[in-house]
């Protein structure tokens, strides 16, 4: 056995995939590096088998993601447990938390066998859910903590509280706890603002308020974020990255803050944020002033 391992989470079901799955297992085994993959994948991939029960932190030098951002946050999954980087490869849509797209993957993976990669760390939040004075659960996130009503006839009653003092009260169809990471996600289709990597910070966006004052907040990162359900109203959903999925019962406090183990994600090139912000979304960097007449 290699003593340079990398685990593949991928999203499954598609030709596609799985043939780029095999390229990237023959790049990385010629260069003295071991894929492996995770059970319940292994059919398509026929690669050897990961134990996600039995890992130890360290074994696993870098989690390499196949598909969309919703396939690296479950590698992000996989890979914190494990202290290891995560590396996208896009074959989705946007793929903003990708590295490179499909037609970059040689260049990607011979870049992993030359150890030609940085790391950058991402923040994570962590969530602790409060009902009549105890902890009943707990999550964390790398994009973003979603509190949403739990019926559609339903609107959600929630008060936003920092550091214990509240700051508004308002119906709203939820609140999203965000990290810069997330910001442009979810939080950006609720109206939130874009947040570079390099800024730590919480964001606090409520998703269609009924309230005067229902902005979004950028709060310190050593604050604690607290959303109370209102005791009278429905039950929630609070979903962490769209993944760990847990029922909030009325009269619950959701605590937000920063977590204490980020995430990091693989970087290939020093490519600013800002490009890839231009070119993800492709947004028109020239207006008026460039027209040659």
């Amino acid at each position: 056995m290699t003593e340079r391992r990398v685990l593949l989470v991928a999203h499954t079901g598609r030709v596609d995939v799985a043939v780029t799955a095999r390229t990237a297992a023959d790049l990385l085994a010629a260069g003295g590096v071991q894929l492996l993959s995770l059970p319940g994948e292994n059919h398509e991939m026929d690669l050897d088998l990961f134990d996600p029960s039995r890992a130890v932190a360290g074994e696993i030098e870098m989690v390499l993601a196949l598909g969309g951002d919703g396939t690296l946050l479950r590698a992000a999954a996989h890979a914190r447990p494990l202290q290891a980087p995560v590396l996208g490869i896009n074959l989705g849509r946007v793929g903003f938390l990708a590295e490179a797209d499909a037609e970059d993957l040689t260049e990607a993976i011979l870049a992993v066998v030359d150890r030609r990669y940085r790391v950058s760390p991402r923040m994570t939040v962590e969530v602790a859910v409060e009902h009549q004075g105890e902890t009943v659960a707990s999550c964390w996130a790398l994009n973003e903590v979603s509190i949403e009503k739990s019926t559609r006839e339903r609107i959600l009653d929630v008060v936003v509280e920092v550091d214990g003092h509240g700051i508004s009260a308002y119906g709203c169809d939820g609140v999203l706890c965000a990290t810069p990471t997330g910001s442009t996600a979810y939080t950006f289709s609720a109206g939130g603002p874009v947040i570079w990597p390099g800024v730590d910070a919480l964001l606090v966006a409520p998703s269609n308020a009924h309230a005067l004052f229902a902005r979004s907040l950028v709060v310190a990162p050593t604050s604690t974020v607290t959303v109370h359900i209102d005791p009278d109203g429905p039950s929630a959903i609070m979903a962490c990255d769209s993944r760990r999925i847990h029922e909030i019962r009325p009269g619950s406090r959701i605590h937000v803050r920063k977590g204490d183990r980020p995430v990091s994600l693989v970087r290939l090139s020093d490519t600013p944020f800002t490009d890839r912000l231009v070119r993800k979304f492709k947004l028109p960097v020239h207006g008026w002033r460039d027209k040659r007449h």
